[in-house]
C-alpha cells in the first residue's frame, strides 16, 4: 500500500510539473510582454462598426499563422528528409517569442480583449503539446524506423509527404478542422507495404495522429458552429482605379463609391494578400483597411539580410524558418505604404509572404 501511495504521489507530481511547464510560456507572455497604449490620430475612412476591425488584430492573427507556417516547414523538410529532421523546438520557441513581441505592439494599438488572449494561449499550449509529442516520437522510434528503412522512402512515407504538402496549402485559406484527414488515413492504409518495419510503424503512428485529429476536429467544428463562424470578408478603401477596373479583379466586390474613393469587400486570409497586390499593380492605392492605418506583413529573407524592406516600417520579430533555412521577418507598416512596398517586392519566396488582415 505504501509503495502504491508513493507511486501515485510521484505520478501526480510529474503530471503537475508537466502542466506547469506546458503553461509557463503563456503565463510569461501575460505577465511580462504587455506594452503601453499610444494615442491614435488616424481619421478612418471606414466608420461603419460592421465594417471596422480592431487594429491590434493585425498583430494578434499571427500566432495562428505561425502554426500554418510550421506545417509548411514540415512539408518542406519531408520533400527530401524525414519527420525527425524537422526543428520542432524552434517552431515552438518562436511561437512564444513572437507572441511576446506581438502582444507588446498590439497593446500600443488598442490591445486584445480577454477572449482573444485566451484563444492565443489555448492554441499556443495545444501547439506546444502537439509539437512536443511529435518530436518525442519522431526523434526516437520514428528515427529508428527510418534508419532501418534506409534512404529510400516507403510508400507510407510518400503518403505522409504528399499529405503534409496538401495540408500546408489547405491551411492558408481554410481552418484546419475542415481538412479531410480520413482521406489521408485511407491512403496510408491503401499504400503497399514494401518495408514491414517502416510501413507498419508509419501506418500506426500517423494513423493514430490523424484519427485523433479527426475526433478533435469534430469537437472544434461543433464549438465553432455554436458560437458562430468568423467573418470571412473584409472592407477596404481604394483610390486610383475605377469601379469597373476593381470589379474585374477576381473576388473583389464593389460596396460603395465615395468621392473618387471606392469601398470594396474581399475575402480574408491568403487571398487578401494577392488581391492587394493585384490592386496595386493595376495602379490603385490602398487608403484604409477596416478603419485602420497600420498593418503587419511578413517577408522571407536570407538570414541576416539587411533588405530595404526592413526600413519601410517597424521590425517586430525575425524568426528562423524550420525546413527552409532562411528567415521570416514580421514588419509593421502604414496601410498607405503598401502600394510602394508591393510594387518593389514580389509576393514570392523570398519576398512578401503575407499581409495580415484584422
Amino acid at each position: 500500500m505504501r509503495r502504491l501511495l508513493k507511486f501515485l504521489a510521484v505520478t501526480i507530481g510529474v503530471l503537475v510539473l508537466f502542466i506547469v511547464v506546458l503553461l509557463s510560456p503563456a503565463a510569461y507572455v501575460e505577465a511580462f510582454c504587455h506594452g503601453e497604449p499610444k494615442p491614435q490620430t488616424f481619421a478612418p475612412l471606414i466608420t461603419d462598426p460592421e465594417q471596422r476591425r480592431q487594429e491590434a488584430n493585425t498583430y494578434l492573427t499571427y500566432p495562428e499563422w505561425h502554426i500554418v507556417y510550421a506545417y509548411d516547414g514540415l512539408a518542406e523538410a519531408l520533400k527530401s528528409g524525414d519527420e525527425h529532421q524537422f526543428d520542432y523546438w524552434s517552431s515552438v520557441k518562436d511561437f512564444w517569442s513572437s507572441d511576446c513581441a506581438l502582444t507588446e505592439i498590439a497593446d500600443a494599438h488598442g490591445g486584445a480583449d480577454s477572449a482573444t488572449r485566451m484563444t492565443i494561449a489555448t492554441i499556443g499550449v495545444s501547439f506546444t503539446l502537439e509539437m512536443g509529442l511529435k518530436a518525442a516520437y519522431e526523434e526516437t522510434i520514428g528515427r529508428l524506423a527510418a534508419l532501418w528503412r534506409g534512404a529510400e522512402k516507403s510508400p507510407q512515407d510518400i503518403v505522409a509527404r504528399d499529405m503534409a504538402a496538401d495540408y500546408a496549402a489547405f491551411l492558408r485559406q481554410v481552418p484546419w478542422y475542415k481538412y479531410p484527414f480520413q482521406t489521408s488515413v485511407d491512403a496510408l492504409w491503401a499504400a503497399p507495404i514494401d518495408d514491414p518495419v517502416r510501413g507498419w510503424e508509419r501506418r500506426l503512428a500517423l494513423g493514430l495522429e490523424w484519427q485523433s485529429k479527426i475526433a478533435y476536429a469534430g469537437a472544434i467544428a461543433s464549438a465553432v458552429d455554436a458560437v458562430g463562424q468568423a467573418k470571412l470578408t473584409i472592407f477596404s478603401v481604394v483610390s486610383g482605379l475605377r469601379a469597373d477596373q476593381l470589379a474585374a479583379i477576381k473576388d473583389v466586390k464593389i460596396a460603395a463609391e465615395r468621392g473618387g474613393k471606392i469601398l470594396i469587400e474581399t475575402p480574408r486570409y491568403d487571398r487578401f494578400t494577392h488581391i492587394l497586390s493585384e490592386i496595386v499593380r493595376a495602379g490603385g492605392t490602398i487608403e484604409d483597411i477596416a478603419g485602420n492605418d497600420d498593418i503587419m506583413l511578413s517577408a522571407t529573407l536570407a538570414t541576416g539580410s539587411d533588405d530595404a524592406l526592413l526600413r519601410r516600417g517597424t521590425v517586430i520579430s525575425r524568426l528562423h524558418r524550420p525546413g527552409f533555412g532562411n528567415e521570416r521577418v514580421l514588419i509593421s507598416v502604414k496601410v498607405r505604404d503598401l502600394g510602394d512596398i508591393l510594387r518593389a517586392q514580389p509576393i514570392a519566396d523570398p519576398g512578401i509572404e503575407h499581409i495580415f488582415d484584422y
